[in-house]
């Protein structure tokens, strides 16, 4: 299906009273491009590995919706025009123009399926749901993955250094713990290498529903891999529900400004002796994330491993 596409020019200012003035004339979803930067508690959320580095903001916006091809929008765009007239009145709202373009006729939500391809770490092959076993790894461990929206195919180098220390460290039987599970691959690798239970941790509700689908398209029931929606750092009622002292292991594959902020708090959750094996982590903040380990005397630090600019960090609590 083809749409066509809107973009109002208008100040970062002016961004909140637009968006509710377009929800008031029945426009469902929105995009949003500017050069703010995001806060603490939004890269939290992000599933992204690096943040792009932006140009600096000043103070201007783009807000794009879309409609329908062939649909009579006409009408509607002129209340939209008369909206941003009446809202001059209280905010700047910039040059307040609106452009038309169309976008291609694709399937934005499905169309990178066509990147993702089956692969190996090791002697563990990562596939997707949709294809077939390659004959050469018939003999290899699967994992059959569907990240839908969520992070983490296991293709990326950060994925990969936190399985590999997985593969090193975990034993048999161990407690793991999964803290911004994405796609819920670190935790479904650690149960498939002989962890008894798993419980992962996302900010994103549909990166929980796709790590419980694809932990029960594995073989794991909820009971094995218990999965939770929420901020760990933060909210107490799933700080409480993960337990003191209760993982043999912690995993953390997020952004280094996160994993910071996780060395001075994960080892409570860990057993002495616990192995916290982290990523997400460019080498040019590897230093950083290394002095947050060593300024908590809980952590003892084991390995630092490289995958091209990526670096994988994995302590002991004492």
């Amino acid at each position: 299906m083809k749409w066509k596409r809107y973009t109002i020019d208008t100040t970062t200012k002016a961004v909140d009273l637009i968006s509710s003035m377009l929800e008031e004339h029945g426009i469902e979803g929105i995009e949003i491009e500017d050069n703010v930067p995001l806060t603490e508690a939004e890269t939290r959320g992000m599933f992204i590995d690096i943040l792009p580095e932006l140009p600096p903001d000043e103070g201007k916006a783009k807000i794009s919706f879309y409609l329908e091809e062939g649909a009579e929008d006409e009408a509607l765009l002129s209340g939209i025009r008369e909206g941003l007239l009446e809202l001059r009145l209280f905010v700047d709202v910039g040059e307040g123009t609106i452009t038309a373009s169309e976008t291609e006729d694709k399937d934005w939500i499905n169309n990178w399926k066509q990147y993702f391809h089956p692969f190996t770490v090791d002697d563990i092959l990562i596939k997707p749901t949709w294809e077939a076993v390659p004959k050469e790894h018939q003999d290899k461990q699967m994992i059959e993955l569907d990240p839908g929206t969520a992070f983490g195919t296991g293709s990326h180098e950060t994925t990969q250094l936190c399985i590999r220390q997985l593969q090193k460290y975990l034993k048999e039987g161990d407690r793991v713990l999964d803290i911004g599970t994405g796609s819920g691959i670190l935790g479904i690798v650690a149960l498939k290498l002989g962890a008894s239970f798993a419980f992962g941790t996302d900010l994103d509700e549909n990166a929980v529903r796709a790590a419980r689908e694809n932990a029960e398209g594995n073989g794991f029931s909820k009971t094995q891999f218990v999965l939770a929606e929420g901020d760990i750092l933060t909210e107490p009622a799933l700080m409480e529900q993960a337990g003191d002292r209760s993982y043999d292991l912690a995993v953390a594959n997020i952004l280094a400004p996160v994993i910071i902020l996780l060395a001075g708090e994960t080892d409570r959750y860990l057993r002495p002796g616990g192995i916290f094996i982290t990523s997400g982590i460019l080498n040019t903040k590897e230093e950083d994330v290394r002095a947050a380990f060593e300024a908590n005397p809980a952590w003892e630090l084991l390995e630092t491993t490289h995958q091209n600019d990526w670096v994988s960090i994995t302590a002991r609590k004492r």
